[in-house]
């Protein structure tokens, strides 16, 4: 039987690189890399991206693969994704997906169902919207049209809340029922998801604090530095929570205090959101993290993983 993949996911600052390192070093396990932007190049201290000593403690995967203009999505998450475990598992390793992205754990282990193609005139026709009316009035539109899929966007999310107004009005129907489809011919992946969990005031004190941590460790410099590389503003890594907070701040439209504090109200929805998408997700383990290690690792020794895809049940949170 192939050597089964783990998949790590839960909300932002719940402790999932922590705990990740320790149980791929226990296991003899390789990291898969499941945020949508840790994947961009220079894009490392707001994407809470796997420092250089973690990246030697353990190997990652679809770390730092993509120039910040690139477009990434699930469907070539998943692609990519596949790839890597069975490269993994070609040297008897043990796969970890790890990553706060839904979507991208679902493409990854139930496929996705077809979207509509992009229609170039309408994109077009949104972006000189947007630039006219502004992005908020775009999010309302959203709201009307899709509103389970608007509220599953950062309200910042450019390039996510222009995709999902194209798709409802080339094809009539809105993304979030496109997505909510099973796909037809997908091959499902088996595996083991869990879920990790902390109490809520808990889990936002983390937010703020990584938040602070992050400014100390020299996030506007990052910030500064990318701008000055040409980065465009608007380019997919962008959409990052953080950045266009302190693309402001360099600009001198607003301070470090007014961007830090947008900061982490942006963080705490984000989580909301992330933790709404994960517990409407089937046949997921929640644990508290910092149990993680000691439960997947008693799993493996008495084999139990090896009866996975349908043996066990949901673990309630």
């Amino acid at each position: 039987m192939d050597t089964p993949v783990i998949a790590i996911v839960g909300p932002t600052a719940a402790g999932k690189t922590d705990a990740a390192l320790d149980l791929a070093e226990r296991l003899g396990g390789e990291i898969i890399n499941a945020d949508a932007l840790q994947v961009y190049r220079g894009f490392d201290i707001g994407t809470a991206k796997p420092s250089a000593e973690e990246r030697a403690r353990v190997p990652h995967h679809l770390v730092d693969i993509l120039d910040p203009t690139e477009r990434y999505s699930a469907g070539e998450f998943a692609r990519r994704a596949r790839v890597a475990i069975d490269d993994i598992r070609s040297r008897h390793r043990v796969p970890l997906v790890v990553g706060g992205s839904g979507l991208y754990i679902r493409a990854l282990f139930e496929g996705l169902s077809p979207v509509p193609p992009g229609d170039e005139t309408v994109r077009r026709q949104l972006r000189d919207r947007l630039a006219d009316e502004g992005l908020p009035v775009m999010l309302e539109e959203l709201r009307a049209l899709d509103p389970e899929g608007a509220d599953r966007l950062p309200a910042g999310d450019t390039q996510r809340i222009l995709r999902a107004l194209e798709v409802v009005l080339v094809s009539g129907e809105p993304l979030s029922s496109w997505v909510a489809r099973r796909p037809f011919g997908a091959h499902p992946l088996e595996g083991l998801k869990i879920g990790l969990t902390l109490p809520r005031a808990v889990l936002y004190d983390r937010i703020a604090r990584r938040t602070q941590r992050m400014v100390a460790s020299g996030w506007v410099g990052e910030v500064r530095g990318i701008l000055a590389s040409g980065v465009p503003r608007d380019s997919p890594a962008f959409q990052a929570i953080g950045y266009r907070q302190l693309v402001r701040h360099v600009e001198g439209t607003c301070s470090l205090d007014e961007a830090v504090s947008e900061i982490v109200q942006a963080t705490r929805r984000f989580a909301k959101r992330q933790l709404t998408w994960f517990r409407r997700e089937p046949s997921l383990h929640w644990l508290p993290a910092n149990e993680l290690a000691a439960h997947v690792f008693q799993m493996f020794s008495t084999r139990l993983v090896r009866d996975l895809g349908g043996s066990h049940g949901e673990t309630q949170h």
